[in-house]
């Protein structure tokens, strides 16, 4: 008995040594779960130290314990680092923990992470069959087993079929009703006029259609046919687009590719089929005249479709500067946008915020200041309002927004008050529900979502450009006002820091280690959100500061003040969580593969696909049948929104066979993308372009056109056709400054164009002894960021001679090159170099009809503070000049210089 009492007692103590020594092991996996890492911009981001975010490079911060719940048979397990169930036998801990890549499956980690190659999260990998002791297999069930995938595999930021599944339930079932009447003819006369607006505040040039800005809300039901009659009363020619249908080409109202341009006083029928449904819509695709009110929304609903209150809804930008002056501006790289917006990143602003080294890294890599949009908006509307109000709904009542984004070039944010919105269909394709608590809407696409009144309250839908510059509103109730909370101005040094990192030396795109951008998996601008990365200079004795949530209500009163910081788990709606509920998979065909990079030039604002313009380009053969897979690559500074006419694509985003169908692509700076389309068409002219209006007519696009197509009727003459399309990107652009100062004249007048510069350059003293000087210059740029500069020219210089006269230099009777000088009667030829250094520097070498060399470097336009510009010269003429010009208006600053020749001035310049 006392020897079985000894062993009883071994046996307690060996177990109760176990058990401590696994209480031990558990207390060190809990710490260890403790001390992880996170992204606040990715918080599926988990690692044991400190460091970056593999995904948008991120300071990790250390996130908080999270508390231990029961399991459901009571044991209790970690809700971060959870152990995996014990099973019976001995099952390989190497196969219990495994994870993998969804993109790159040979890569395989005992712990969870990211993928070194992509950068993705790593997903746990199930082994095909486990064995345990004895020999028995647990087989994978085929089940789980899709593609050489997990079923509920989830890749990171993408909702799979068990994530939209929980928004689909949320959403409840919703009744349908059938159309009213049979498939019809539906006719439409639509009267085009001038008319005059005050959006801006000011009286302005508007086009009107039918007396309405939008215009007016065309309605079909699938199976219809449209009939619509346009009516061109306007002093100049028009057309309309129908973005996003499937029609014949003679009617996808392109002027100069599918149909000349409808003539002043002239009536055009578009009559084609209704072939498919959704919320679409429609533009003017003529000159600049979408950015003045030539927008619609076209809804075309189901034979059955969901009983729901639903409201399109247009939004839209306006300028109260004419759009061809807004146009000329871009390219004349004026940085007035800017001051308006409050963006300019100027020297003082950089040093004051502590951010002096990124000014400089950002020039040194010939970058101007980073921006999220090109043009200054005086004011925005939803379906031509800034302020819209819809009381007419009670609590609980769901309504369905048919959004439009109309605007000529803005981007806008969409939240919501009441809660959550519902996603449900994208460029009128249905998309499987999925839950967000905001989304940004691209030039030209459309969204369906549903939200939900929760009170008997008015709940304001913010609409918000993606400058964050104003904002517009529509109230979804009646009763006490309810504010989304504006979103915070955005933090434009940390974008361009993160711009440095992004760019080489020679101006093009570089990925980050370990990472491959696509799908809009990281917007690259998320560094510059406050809301999310907190403010970039936060005063901690500053209430103001310390909360970015905290904005004052639309209508400028203090009601409604949002108080709290927003949340930092919110949901962003990416292409990633887009999934059609039915397969998308293309027909069966040959099959062929193109690739564009998308590439631009900021400063002289010219945008393209592979450097070439619409009109530097051939078109694009294609051949009925087949199936055209597309790589875009994003190798500019701004997102774009590239459009295919009459055609849906295939966005391939991880979702398989249920890729969604869309038929415009918002493609991030760094980006690679892949769309996939059939060349179902009959024949014709296809464009496919970036939507953003200035972009496009600077020549961001292609002619997608179907091999063998018969004559188009309504293209008479297609070689005039052509030359009247190709001089969209073509045309002139007139640009100069005038300087009038005390001391005399200098300026210069620019005539540009894609590659090509037409300039003449001048300094008139008030004497001869300060000298009269013009030089006359025709060249081409060369490259696609167009550094390079080659001319030829005349140049004419007189200056009276004076043996006293002397610089800095001492006498200039010779140059630095030991050549006598001809300064002071020179009129010959030269040829020249020009050239764009870092810091933006530009060094310019030319040879003159007379053998006489001269090199001299320069800049314009330095950015000292918001509104002060310093420019300097100098050359081995021994000649130099430095000035000041503080910016008042647009067209006027105040200035002032110094010239070797004509000594100090001061006076107004005016800038054109």
């Amino acid at each position: 008995m006392k020897r079985i009492l000894i062993v009883v007692v071994m046996l307690c103590l060996a177990q109760a040594s176990f058990a401590q020594n696994d209480m031990q092991n558990m207390a060190g996996m809990q710490k260890q779960a403790t001390a992880t890492y996170t992204c606040p911009m990715h918080p599926e981001i988990h690692m044991g130290k400190p460091g970056n975010c593999p995904k948008c490079g991120m300071k990790l911060v250390k996130e908080k314990p999270k508390a231990i719940k029961k399991a459901g048979n009571g044991s209790k397990t970690a809700t971060t680092g959870s152990m995996n169930e014990m099973q019976m036998g001995e099952m390989p801990a190497t196969k219990a923990v495994s994870y993998t890549c969804p993109m790159h499956p040979d890569i395989h980690s005992d712990k969870p992470g990211n993928c070194p190659k992509c950068g993705m999260k790593l997903v746990k990998e199930q082994p095909k069959a486990t064995e345990m002791k004895g020999g028995m297999k647990i087989p994978m069930a085929d089940s789980d087993k899709k593609d050489g995938q997990m079923k509920d595999m989830q890749m990171d930021g993408m909702a799979m079929p068990a994530a939209t599944k929980g928004a689909k339930d949320r959403l409840g079932p919703i009744k349908t009703v059938a159309a009213k009447y049979p498939p019809r003819t539906v006719r439409y006369d639509l009267y085009i006029a001038d008319t005059t607006v005050t959006y801006g505040g000011k009286p302005k040039r508007a086009i009107a259609v039918n007396g309405s800005i939008p215009m007016p809300t065309l309605t079909f039901t699938e199976g219809d046919t449209a009939e619509i009659y346009v009516h061109n009363k306007l002093k100049e020619e028009t057309s309309l687009h129908w973005h996003g249908l499937f029609l014949p080409n003679r009617y996808d109202g392109v002027p100069n590719m599918t149909q000349m341009p409808i003539p002043p006083g002239a009536t055009h029928l578009y009559k084609f089929p209704i072939k498919q449904h959704g919320t679409h819509w429609y533009h003017s695709h003529t000159g600049l005249q979408e950015q003045i009110g030539m927008y619609g929304a076209f809804i075309m609903n189901k034979r059955q479709e969901w009983d729901i209150p639903t409201i399109p809804l247009v939004l839209s930008d306006w300028t109260n500067m004419n759009p061809k002056e807004v146009q000329r501006s871009l390219h004349a790289a004026t940085d007035w946008f800017a001051i308006k917006k409050g963006t300019t990143q100027s020297y003082w602003e950089a040093i004051k915020t502590g951010h002096f080294k990124t000014k400089v890294g950002n020039e040194w890599k010939r970058m101007n200041a980073m921006d999220v949009s090109d043009v200054y908006y005086d004011n925005f509307l939803i379906n031509g309002l800034n302020q819209n109000e819809q009381p007419n709904y009670k609590a609980g009542d769901k309504v369905r927004l048919r959004i439009a984004n109309g605007g000529a070039s803005s981007y806008f944010w969409l939240k919501y008050a009441g809660g959550k919105m519902t996603v449900v269909a994208t460029d009128g394709n249905d998309v499987e529900p999925v839950e967000v608590d905001r989304l940004i809407i691209a030039v030209s696409e459309t969204y369906d979502v549903i939200v939900t009144i929760p009170e008997n309250k008015s709940y304001e839908f913010l609409v918000t450009p993606e400058d964050r510059t104003k904002s517009a509103s529509l109230w979804l109730g009646k009763g006490e006002k309810i504010y989304a909370g504006k979103m915070p101005k955005l933090k434009y040094f940390a974008g361009m820091k993160m711009m440095n990192d992004m760019m080489d030396m020679n101006g093009n795109m570089v990925q980050m280690d370990g990472m491959t951008m696509q799908n809009q998996i990281m917007d690259m601008n998320t560094v510059m959100y406050p809301e999310i990365t907190g403010e970039e200079n936060p005063k901690t004795d500053d209430k103001k500061a310390s909360m970015p949530g905290m904005q004052m209500a639309n209508d400028k009163s203090m009601s409604g003040m949002n108080m709290a910081a927003d949340n930092p788990d919110i949901v962003t709606l990416n292409y990633n969580m887009l999934r059609d509920p039915k397969k998308t998979t293309l027909p069966k065909g040959p099959w062929r593969e193109l690739k564009f990079d998308l590439t631009g030039n900021m400063n002289r604002y010219v945008w393209t696909l592979d450097n070439k313009t619409v009109s530097e380009s051939d078109k694009i053969l294609i051949k009925k049948g087949e199936n055209l897979r597309i790589i875009l690559y994003n190798n500019s500074m701004m997102r774009h929104p590239m459009h295919l006419h009459g055609h849906d694509f295939r966005v391939l985003n991880g979702q398989g066979e249920n890729a969604p169908m869309k038929n415009v692509l918002d493609i991030m700076p760094m980006e690679k993308d892949t769309i996939e389309f059939a060349a179902s068409e009959s024949g014709g002219d296809w464009f496919f372009h970036c939507h953003i209006l200035y972009h496009m007519m600077s020549g961001m696009g292609r002619v997608f056109s179907y091999e063998n197509s018969p004559p188009n009727p309504d293209v008479p003459d297609p070689k005039l056709a052509q030359r009247k399309l190709f001089w969209d990107d073509q045309m002139p652009h007139l640009m100069g400054r005038v300087g009038l100062e005390s001391n005399g004249t200098d300026g210069q007048i620019m005539l540009g164009s894609t590659r090509w510069k037409a300039t003449t350059m001048w300094h008139l003293g008030t004497d001869a002894m300060m000298g009269y000087e013009s030089e006359t210059m025709l060249g081409r740029y060369i490259g696609r960021n167009q550094w390079l500069f080659p001319y030829v020219g005349f140049d004419y210089h007189y200056k009276k001679f004076n043996p006293d006269e002397k610089n800095i230099f001492g006498s200039d009777y010779k140059n630095l090159f030991g050549q006598v000088s001809n300064k002071e009667n020179r009129h010959t030829v030269v040829a020249g170099v020009a050239y764009t250094l870092p810091m933006l520097f530009v060094a310019d070498a030319r040879i003159d009809g007379n053998g006489r060399l001269r090199f001299q470097l320069g800049r314009e336009d330095v950015p000292v503070t918001q509104r002060l510009r310093f420019n300097i010269m100098v050359n081995t003429d021994k000649e130099y000049a430095a000035g000041l010009r503080y910016i008042v208006t647009k067209y006027f600053s105040l200035s002032t210089h110094y010239d070797s020749d004509m000594g100090l001035g001061g006076g107004l310049t005016l800038t054109y």
